[in-house]
């Protein structure tokens, strides 16, 4: 279908997307199953259902119904069966449900009272390793007395030192563990046991003996958050043991084929967090024998390319048949690609590359098919199939979204322009539909969260939306990201506010050039940590005619201890807390240099966001009323940190409607 130019995206069709939440191929090749979260307009509700599509015939069906949610769906072994997850009973428990590719409905096959995380079956396809967190016994208690269960919580005890979670609320007193369910039996059995200590993400050794896993086992690990170790639990003789790894972050575990080796990604060190995400390898043979694999290439694996619809699925490295390489994603220049590397050479190659992003990929068990979810700047998502044998044409499989196809989105130039210190950066240039390049347009400046994180070849629904509106939307990836090494991440830890800001307003000097660019009518938004560049902007600088901050950090001090990262903040800027020194955290926050601000400004804020805290947005609305700068203040009630990507849909819409508004009155 052509595209009509009549026809612009709005605000609304939020409400239109089919989003792709997870997917896997089977292991036979024939099918895929994946998970589609949709909204309910009449009452606000999000739903997830599974589908499944013939890898030859193309053919789809949906396998799930009703007003409930299934996800995170995995194959068996023998592709007979498909477990997921389902709060079909209760709203408020997910359990497990079993589904059988001979025919039949889903039956339930847990019944546990709790959260329950990332999972795997084991190679026989009898039992399922999973993460577990048990629900407290006090608000067990409760939700079986009526009278308790309606009058509340009567005070909280807090005895750790992070006891909240953006999106999540107060954490529970439990904490996370490893656990067994015996599919045929469905029976939950708890393996490990500990009252400070979390375990993370079970993986199955192939032999079906052994199930490694995650763990941080510091005297109080909330000290040191970056602890990460390896460890080995075993089933034949019920004891976990230490495997000898690098200091610091970890996670994505895979074994080698012969169950010899496990690969992980991880960053080499403590509080280095600007460092590159490595593949690393461990030989289970020799434990002391631990290996950075990708240390010669400067690149970050498994990183994240944002968007606001979703996809972006990070998934574990994957071994090949035969154990001598290794496949994994790659965050680079604006993509999420698909990569190799050779373990003999050390050789690394891109295996799928393209203007997008890669996630959610699986291959069969012998390796003939790679399926993969591809999202790009003019589509949100579509499951992709590549025939490693035969050397097919790659094909779609699925056609999700159509509507897309008679939206006019208006063009995307990719811009390559040299830093405030003769830095490469990349940038990208949203042009309205049915631009005129006799025209002059005015255009707003977008700044993305993390900040280590990158703008990419991405559907942005917000984007498309202020173009369709008639604005030159304008983004880049200045220092402080990642996608563009070590030394790019590494260059604002320290001094935010600095390297950052000069990259900004060189990529506004650039833009300023552009004949259809009025230099009059420019304005700047951001969220989270774009938010606190857009503080920092405002009160650096006049040359934009209007802002919108959200959901932003404005004062890294009155941050310290409230937000849900906790201390976590100081280490970016020297790690010391606010009573060792306060100089830095000051100096780098926007509140110091707000009495310079004059642009209109509009904050937006999100009630329970706890990776922000409210009061941050508060502080920067009081200061421009204090300095009669126009401004206005919108909270939307019940959000956390990420409205804008995961909250209610009606409350997505009035936030861009909100930022539409804000800057039609400036800058037309």
């Amino acid at each position: 279908m052509k595209n009509n130019p009549a026809t612009l995206i709005t605000a609304e069709d939020l409400y239109r997307f089919q989003v792709i939440v997870d997917m896997e191929l089977s292991p036979d090749g024939n099918s895929i199953v994946y998970a589609i979260q949709t909204v309910d307009k009449s009452t606000e509700k999000k739903y997830t259902h599974l589908w499944m599509v013939d890898t030859q015939s193309k053919k789809a069906r949906q396998l799930t119904f009703g007003t409930y949610s299934n996800i995170q769906p995995r194959w068996s072994s023998d592709s007979s069966a498909i477990a997921f997850l389902s709060n079909r009973q209760d709203q408020k428990q997910f359990q497990f449900y079993l589904l059988s590719m001979e025919g039949g409905d889903a039956f339930p096959i847990s019944n546990l009272n709790g959260e329950i995380d990332s999972f795997e079956w084991s190679p026989d396809g009898k039992k399922i390793a999973f993460q577990f967190r048990c629900k407290d016994q006090d608000e067990i208690e409760r939700e079986k007395d009526e009278t308790k269960s309606k009058l509340g919580i009567v005070y909280r005890q807090i005895d750790r030192l992070y006891y909240q979670l953006d999106n999540h609320g107060f954490l529970p007193k439990e904490r996370w563990h490893i656990w067994m369910l015996d599919v045929k039996k469905e029976k939950a059995t708890q393996l490990t046991h500990h009252t400070v200590f979390d375990d993370l993400e079970p993986h199955w050794a192939p032999d079906g003996k052994s199930i490694a896993y995650f763990s941080n086992r510091q005297h109080d690990p909330d000290h040191n958050p970056d602890a990460i170790d390896l460890f080995f639990y075993s089933l034949t003789e019920g004891k976990e043991k230490k495997i000898p790894t690098q200091p610091g972050p970890k996670s994505l575990l895979s074994f080698s084929p012969d169950g010899s080796q496990l690969a992980y990604i991880g960053i080499d060190g403590l509080n280095v967090e600007w460092k590159n995400n490595n593949l690393w390898l461990v030989n289970l043979e020799d434990p002391q024998d631990w290996k950075n694999l990708t240390k010669q290439e400067d690149v970050n694996l498994c990183g994240l390319t944002i968007n606001d619809i979703g996809g972006g699925l990070i998934k574990p490295p994957v071994w090949s048949t035969d154990g001598t390489a290794l496949y994994f994603q790659v965050a680079r220049h604006g993509n999420t690609s698909l990569w190799q590397i050779q373990l003999e050479s050390l050789t690394l190659t891109p295996i799928i590359e393209k203007d997008g992003v890669v996630s959610a990929y699986n291959f069969d068990k012998l390796q003939a098919k790679l399926a993969y979810l591809l999202g790009q700047s003019n589509d949100p998502g579509q499951i992709m199939l590549t025939d490693l044998v035969n050397n097919r044409p790659e094909k779609s499989l699925t056609t999700l979204n159509p509507w897309l196809n008679s939206i006019h989105l208006g063009e995307i130039e990719e811009v390559w322009f040299e830093g405030a210190a003769n830095n490469r950066l990349q940038g990208w240039i949203l042009k309205p539909p049915n631009f005129n390049p006799e025209g002059k347009y005015p255009s707003i400046l977008e700044i993305h969260g993390g900040p280590m994180v990158q703008y990419g070849n991405f559907f942005m629904h917000e984007f498309h939306y202020l173009a369709a509106n008639g604005y030159v939307v304008f983004l880049c990836n200045p220092r402080g990201g990642q996608g563009y090494g070590e030394e790019h991440t590494k260059a604002i830890y320290g001094q935010w506010g600095t390297v950052d800001y000069e990259d900004l307003m060189v990529w506004c000097d650039t833009i300023e050039k552009l004949p259809y660019i009025d230099t009059h009518r420019m304005g700047v938004t951001g969220g989270s940590y774009g938010g606190y560049m857009t503080n920092w902007i405002i009160g650096h600088t006049h040359r934009f005619r209007a802002a919108v901050t959200q959901r932003s950090v404005s004062n890294l001090i009155s941050m310290w201890g409230s937000s849900d990262f906790n201390w976590e903040f100081q280490r970016t800027f020297g790690n010391k807390a606010p009573y060792e020194s306060i100089e830095n955290l000051w100096e780098c926050s926007p509140m110091k240099h707000i009495g310079y601000a004059t642009t209109p400004t509009l904050v937006l804020h999100n009630e329970k966001d706890l990776r922000c805290p409210l009061e941050q947005g508060q502080q920067v609305y009081t200061a421009l009323k204090c300095l009669n700068v126009d401004t206005e203040l919108i909270l939307f009630p019940d959000e956390p940190h990420g409205l804008s990507r995961t909250g209610r849909t009606d409350r997505r819409i009035a936030r861009l409607k909100n930022i539409l508004r804000w800057f039609d009155r400036y800058l037309k």
